[in-house]
């Protein structure tokens, strides 16, 4: 049951700015509103037991999306509802951008689960890596909140919908053919 709400949620998170627009622009789909705050909840609920700060910041933007869903419903102000991917770009920005003040940045963190002896090299890259993440929240960022402020339904749905999702795609599949041509040559 645990695989099928985690498919469940990941789905819905994907699929969130076509929920946001259906739901926005047919009133027969309304009830997609109350739905997503179900999901969202059943998210919150699955990271409930986790420790740590990823798992905090996703139990904070899980309540904040069921929170927005429903003030959307409730109170029939759409505009509320296009605020989410802003707040995920926030977090994420504050989760990567804040982890280069520590010693050990995320992306390095991240490695070390599959290398634990990085070398000063693989170190360095995966300082700029989270450098590059960073930059890329607060370019997505600022253009998911552009496009909230213009209120035009049709470019949030493009950019928070299409745009950012193949932008980090690109990025990721960039990085990761960089880091294999970097270790081959090392």
């Amino acid at each position: 049951m645990f695989k099928v709400l985690q498919g469940a949620s990941a789905l819905m998170m994907i699929a969130w700015p076509l929920m946001v627009w259906l739901s926005l622009t047919h009133p027969a789909w309304r009830w997609l509103l109350p739905f997503a705050a179900v999901l969202f909840m059943l998210r919150w609920l699955m990271l409930r037991g986790r420790q740590g700060a990823l798992p905090l910041l996703g139990k904070w933007l899980a309540l904040a999306g069921a929170a927005l869903s429903l003030s959307t419903l409730f109170l029939r102000e759409n505009s509320l509802l296009l605020w989410y991917p802003v707040m995920v770009n926030a977090v994420m920005l504050m989760l990567f951008a804040g982890s280069l003040f520590s010693r050990m940045p995320l992306v390095e963190r991240l490695a070390r689960l599959r290398e634990p002896e990085l070398p000063p090299r693989g170190v360095r890259w995966t300082r700029r890596v989270t450098q590059i993440w960073s930059l890329f929240f607060i370019v997505n960022g600022s253009v998911a909140l552009a496009t909230c402020l213009m209120n035009n339904l049709l470019w949030w749905t493009w950019w928070n919908g299409l745009v950012s999702y193949l932008l980090m795609g690109l990025l990721m599949a960039g990085e990761w053919l960089l880091r294999q041509r970097m270790r081959t040559q090392a």
